[in-house]
């Protein structure tokens, strides 16, 4: 076998396994970003879009695309299962990678642009009307425009240049996104009385970091390996420096845009940033030298802010900015192409853009099209969203959209509050002596207090019996007092604290803060409450200590709470009282 053959076979596979592991990338940004009560709905989208997708394109997706020379879509030898001559297309974007190795590589690129529109219909989206959506999108839609641009079709016929992916991919898949958000409408709560949007928080930005370091990686398989060959390194290297420097130019111009027109540097803003930077690069990453990538980025990471509190205005519901990202960027890097291409870059760039002496030329082919992919793209995905609504309906009801699409469309959840545990059996019994003592337990409560919380009952207050006096004190405080206030409470003789995060507010009141530009409304801060409860050590002693430690003069240092306690039972020995207090054996 040629070297040749197996060096760009291994590379094209590579490049193909890093976009499959942007699936990773697009699952947890998206997780992140939405509320924890939709991450089951919001992974499992994640999965079966990469499944139909695949589906879709191996049943009739490549044929559409790259199947013959009609200049608006494949005719010849659409169907590639069932043991077809596949030789048809040996010659299909490169000769030196075997058929199926090509088919996977364009595979992994049809699925993203089918999850591109996951993030914009999160959170309300029935789980069904997704997947036919997805379906019909890779199986006829997408490879329609893949065939327009890479597969001989008439946009490539005109010279229009779109190497990796920006108006194919990303422009494509925010369309898609673009109308099912439209027609979605947003979501319960999203925007106020005055019309003005409201942030509603994704429930993990260390999820989010997370999903965007997978996607930058995936990004380094994304453009370089659209090479479809490694014959040329010095192509290959080119294009991974204009996209690594795309990104970090959107990161930085992102973070400082969003910190002067926001006062804060966003991290929301700040990711978003770092993708904009990456689709507004992935068109024109071969075409363009380093320094014009490093403005292109640049400008992407401004564009993206703006974007973002644009469509929040305009009261297009989009929870991880899928829209802004993908089509926004992603048409400005299509035009990027037209003004910044540099003859020689690579041995890929055969063009001048604007800035470089080609004149409008390029430029206007680029802008056409741009209008050929949106018309299209919006028009064809707005029908099918319209016809799934008709039919099948796309959105959730409003009980299920406020319990959360785990529960509804899946039932079950991410981050389950309580979970019994069917434990082996306690105390050396067996699994039949275990239920018959939970059963006699159960037996030996009195009928008639079974029959109590049926019925109303009179309020009894019962005097202290003898014994020493106990008492239950709660602190609320700030949570950087907590070590302090632990070793003062153990210092004077307490051994036991129960310890919970909590979120309150009152004299104090919580920060304005901003998610992605929206203000998020809450009056709460996050606190600390200890609970202990003693009677061998003084009252007095307890909130004489606590008030020291806690005590800065400035609102919010707290507050301390004091309650007389009725009885204490120790569940191993059956103590009451002082007795069951007491941790000696």
């Amino acid at each position: 076998m040629d070297v040749t053959m197996i060096i760009d076979t291994f590379w094209v596979l590579l490049a193909a396994i890093l976009v499959f592991f942007m699936n990773l990338g697009f699952a947890a940004v998206e997780a992140g970003f939405a509320r924890a009560k939709n991450t089951v709905n919001i992974l499992s989208k994640n999965f079966i879009v990469f499944a139909v997708s695949s589906l879709g394109f191996l049943l009739l997706g490549w044929g559409l695309m790259f199947g013959g020379d009609n200049p608006f879509v494949g005719t010849s030898h659409l169907f590639i299962l069932g043991g077809g001559d596949l030789s048809f297309y040996d010659s299909t974007l490169t000769s030196n990678v075997p058929f199926w190795g090509k088919f996977f590589f364009q595979l992994v690129f049809c699925g993203t642009a089918a999850t591109i529109v996951s993030g914009a219909v999160a959170e309300r989206i029935k789980y069904v009307a997704f997947i036919i959506f997805s379906f019909v999108l890779t199986l006829i839609i997408y490879p329609i425009v893949g065939h327009w641009v890479w597969g001989g079709g008439w946009l490539s016929d005109m010279g229009f240049m779109d190497f990796a992916g920006d108006a194919v991919v990303h422009s494509l898949g925010g369309w898609g996104a673009l109308s099912g958000a439209l027609i979605l409408g947003p979501r319960i709560g999203k925007y106020g009385k005055d019309g003005k949007a409201k942030a509603i928080p994704g429930h993990s930005m260390s999820l989010a970091v997370i999903g965007l370091f997978v996607l930058w990686l995936g990004w380094f398989g994304f453009n370089p390996g659209s090479t479809m060959s490694f014959q040329n390194p010095a192509d290959v290297v080119s294009i991974l420096m204009t996209t690594n420097t795309a990104a970090i130019a959107a990161v930085l111009t992102s973070t400082i845009t969003s910190w002067i027109y926001l006062g804060k540097p966003d991290l929301g803003m700040t990711i978003n940033g770092c993708l904009a930077g990456l689709v507004g690069i992935t068109g024109s990453c071969a075409y363009v030298s380093v320094l014009s990538s490093l403005i292109i980025g640049a400008i992407a990471g401004v564009l993206v802010v703006f974007l973002v509190v644009f469509f929040d205005k305009i009261k297009i519901d989009d929870p991880v900015g899928a829209t802004s990202v993908h089509l926004g960027c992603g048409t400005f890097g299509t035009l990027c192409v037209g003004l910044f291409a540099q003859e020689g870059v690579t041995s890929l760039s055969t063009r001048n853009g604007l800035f470089f002496g080609g004149g409008f030329g390029l430029l206007g082919t680029q802008i056409v099209g741009i209008l050929a992919i949106g018309i299209f793209g919006f028009v064809t995905t707005a029908l099918v969203w319209l016809a799934l609504k008709k039919t099948i309906g796309i959105r959730v009801s409003t009980e299920e959209e406020i319990a959360g699409l785990d529960i509804g469309e899946h039932g079950n959840m991410a981050y389950p509050d309580f979970a019994p545990i069917s434990a082996a059996p306690l105390s050396g019994l067996s699994a039949g002596a275990e239920e018959e003592r939970v059963a006699a337990a159960v037996a030996s409560v009195p009928k008639e207090a079974a029959e109590a919380s049926e019925q109303k009952v009179p309020v009894i207050h019962k005097e202290r019996t003898a014994g020493p006096k106990m008492t239950k004190v709660t602190i609320v405080t700030n949570q950087s007092r907590f070590s302090e206030l632990e070793s003062t409470l153990a210092r004077i003789g307490v051994t036991g604290l129960t310890i919970s995060n909590v979120f309150g507010y009152g004299m104090q009141k919580g920060h304005e803060t901003y998610f992605r530009g929206a203000p998020v409304e809450s009056r709460l801060l996050p606190k600390v409450k200890i609970d202990v409860v003693i009677c061998k050590i003084p009252t007095e002693t307890v909130v004489n200590a606590v008030q020291k430690v806690l005590c800065t003069g400035n609102v919010g240092d707290g507050k301390i709470f004091v309650y007389d306690v009725e009885d204490v039972v120790k569940v191993r020995t059956n103590e009451h009282g002082y007795d069951a207090l007491q941790d000696e054996e």
